[in-house]
């Protein structure tokens, strides 16, 4: 983020105000049902290739399961079921892109489940546009706002929105242990 800075001074050469012109945000984009979709990079922990889950019995169907990732257990959204898009198997372009997300008891780190990453764009909030009004039906909230980058819509997600809401049972690793034991 290179910011320039414009100052404006009196007719004393004291500063009067400043303010940055060049004010760009990072997002990593990835792929899910042949769209782009964008999350701020600042929330991003690290990105996985995909590899099995430990399933949580009575977890919403989005829910793949939960890794011990390092001694912290993640839990996994496939976030095409969360959207409601057609299932499609797992492949070599899979990953799980591991997220800190801040919820209301303060913040908890998630893994989402993607079709493929793509790129990292810098954009101004002056080229995103607001996500359209569909109604009381359909909820936006989670949409941080649409851009056009290189002739292509992507979506920015707002994933404190998206994920911080989400009836997630919490698992110990004690828990996971038995799980796997009973299997």
């Amino acid at each position: 983020m290179g910011a320039a800075e414009e100052r404006i001074y009196d007719s004393n050469d004291v500063e009067i105000t400043s303010k940055d012109n060049d004010q760009t945000d990072q997002y990593l984009t990835f792929i899910m049902a042949s769209e782009e979709y964008g999350v701020d990079i600042l929330s991003v922990q690290e990105i996985r290739g995909w590899e099995s889950v430990t399933p949580i019995p009575n977890s919403p169907p989005h829910v793949k399961g939960v890794i011990n990732l390092r001694g912290t257990i993640v839990p996994i959204v496939d976030l095409r079921q969360r959207f409601g898009l057609k299932n499609v198997e797992y492949g070599p372009l899979t990953v799980v892109i591991v997220l800190k997300v801040a919820t209301a008891k303060g913040s908890r780190i998630m893994g989402i489940v993607v079709d493929a990453v793509s790129d990292v764009y810098s954009l101004s909030a002056e080229e995103m546009k607001s996500a359209p009004d569909l109604g009381d039906h359909v909820n936006t909230l989670y949409i941080k706002g649409l851009v056009n980058v290189n002739n292509k819509m992507v979506i920015l997600l707002d994933i404190n929105e998206l994920l911080g809401s989400d009836s997630i049972p919490e698992v110990s690793i004690s828990a996971i242990k038995e799980l796997k034991d009973a299997r």
